[in-house]
């Protein structure tokens, strides 16, 4: 099988991830895909923000590592590329972000549904306790929607994470889903096909089958992304992903280069 490029891949600068691009590469290649993408986690404005990204003062670092892997494997097309998270009020910092360097994508994410919060960190799991899951998702879908409302991003990543720890609301929830996807859709933004789920509680998919389906049936373009926070881990449940996306009516992926896309099929 030909399996799609991999857009989401991390390095170990995030501090929660092992291997350097030159090794996420040599994996990709031994696979047989053709083309990835590293997206690793974005620097802050306050490198103490949180301890799961890049520091500032590594980003150019980070920048020539990709570099690297493209002059060492010339077999590959190796996009260049961050996933940035969206948070209300930091829209200049992102912009400021996607001004340094000559990025093929930029992937918009939310992980903070207050400015505390990162509601997929397993170290702050207890704090669902106690809490209404539809209110939680609410809040995470709200963000979302302003995430691809802004103009800022090319893909939003992973977009249906609260159910990382398999914790879902009680009640119907699609509801939540529609005005994101209106606004992805105005804005021209690709959805990340996630597998990482697959490795998570929630033993799923990024987005899920009835998310996905609703995705294409507003004519949202897809890509395809691992998640690898280790070289073993690139391409990871591609076959899966394929076979899911097919299934809720695909028949095409994009990629991306400065930040233009295109339509390959799958």
């Amino acid at each position: 099988m030909n399996f799609p490029a991999d857009y989401h891949i991390h390095t170990w600068m995030c501090q929660h991830a092992t291997g350097k691009p030159v090794e996420y590469a040599a994996a990709a290649a031994r696979l047989g895909l053709r083309e990835i993408g590293f997206s690793d986690h974005s620097p802050m404005a306050r490198d103490d923000f949180d301890n799961w990204r890049m520091r500032l003062d590594q980003l150019d670092e980070y920048v020539e590592d990709v570099r690297e892997a493209r002059r060492r494997h010339p077999e590959l097309s190796i996009r260049l590329a961050l996933e940035i998270d969206y948070l209300p009020g930091f829209e200049d910092w992102i912009r400021g972000l996607a001004r340094r360097h000559p990025w093929d994508y930029l992937i918009g994410s939310v992980h903070y549904i207050t400015d505390t919060w990162d509601v997929d960190n397993p170290a702050k799991k207890a704090q669902w306790q106690g809490r209404d899951p539809l209110e939680v998702w609410t809040l995470y879908f709200e963000r979302l929607t302003r995430a691809a409302a802004s103009g800022l991003f090319d893909i939003i990543g992973h977009p249906d994470l609260p159910k990382k720890f398999g914790i879902y609301p009680s009640t119907s929830y699609t509801h939540l889903y529609r005005p994101f996807l209106a606004a992805a859709r105005e804005h021209k933004l690709a959805i990340d096909v996630n597998t990482a789920g697959l490795r998570k509680e929630c033993r799923e998919i990024y987005p899920g089958p009835e998310f996905l389906k609703m995705a294409w049936e507003q004519g949202l373009p897809i890509t395809f992304g691992s998640d690898a926070h280790a070289p073993g881990e690139v391409g990871a449940n591609f076959a899966e992903a394929i076979t899911l996306v097919r299934g809720a009516g695909y028949t095409h992926y994009c990629r991306f280069e400065e930040r233009r896309r295109h339509l390959e099929p799958i």
